[in-house]
């Protein structure tokens, strides 16, 4: 059987036609599949790397939260420290802090320079400011250390309180009386020591308080021991905290053997027990 020519022409032209189509198309497509596969190559190649990256970038974070715990902890600690001073005692509040959320995809886990920039210097400004309120609490504290250590906050001696500071049943009328100090026991010759430095500004006889012995701890504060049965030391002396000054008794106004111990700020007698944490 022969084929007609022009359905042989019609074959040859179709296929021809094929041909064509498919080199457009293997020109068009081909460079395309030869960048996919070497894009999928290099990816292969750096998924280690990229892995790497991921746990250092976990890393990173992992420090930079506990940095965070630890300022937070300082700040915690100087408002406690400043509490008991007042609200204008301490340094200013900074408003500025450090934050922002952790990304969890495995690509977006990986901060670029510029971030990674950003959050340090944010961090490194917070430590700085941190620093300096600590700085500002050392002058603080090595200011009030002197005052602190100027207060009588030590017992001149030990024994039981027959009598505390207030208000109390006279021991010589049936009335009422505010007594101004705090009665010690303690037998006749006991050592009593000077609770913190001080000058000696009155040493010797009182008209209720028989031998008394008063010290100026500075900051307007003094202190007072009646009843003694001697003294040891003399007027305009300098005494050292724990320095002996003198021997308990029952001289004066006394219903027997006791220290009666005051505190006085200003010339007004305040609580003994206020002062006294040694």
């Amino acid at each position: 059987m022969s084929v007609p020519g022009w359905a042989l022409r019609a074959a040859l032209t179709s296929a021809t036609l094929a041909l064509v189509l498919v080199a457009i198309s293997l020109g068009v497509f081909f460079p395309d599949y030869l960048s996919l596969r070497q894009q999928r190559q290099s990816l292969a190649a750096l998924l280690p790397r990229a892995a790497e990256q991921q746990a250092l970038v976990a890393l990173y974070q992992q420090r930079v939260r506990e940095v965070r715990a630890e300022i937070d902890r300082w700040r915690a600690l100087h408002e406690k420290i400043w509490e008991p001073f007042g609200p204008d005692a301490g340094p200013a509040k900074r408003t500025s802090g450090i934050g922002g959320g952790t990304s969890s995809g495995f690509f977006e886990a990986l901060p670029g320079r510029a971030d990674v920039r950003e959050e340090l210097s944010r961090l490194i400004s917070t430590v700085r400011e941190e620093g300096e309120n600590l700085r500002s609490l050392e002058r603080f504290l090595s200011r009030a250390s002197k005052v602190l250590a100027s207060l009588p906050s030590r017992w001149p001696l030990r024994g039981p309180v027959n009598s505390d500071f207030g208000k109390r049943l006279s021991p010589w009328s049936p009335n009422s009386e505010f007594h101004s100090g705090m009665d010690i026991g303690a037998p006749v010759g006991t050592p009593l020591h000077a609770p913190a430095p001080g000058v000696v500004v009155f040493a010797g006889r009182h008209a209720e308080y028989g031998i008394t012995v008063i010290l100026d701890h500075g900051n307007d504060t003094q202190s007072l021991y009646g009843h003694l049965s001697r003294l040891n030391v003399i007027l305009d002396e300098k005494v050292g905290r724990g320095q002996m000054i003198g021997w308990s008794g029952s001289t004066g106004r006394s219903s027997g053997p006791h220290l009666h111990y005051e505190i006085q700020v200003k010339g007004q007698p305040v609580n003994p027990h206020t002062y006294l944490w040694d």
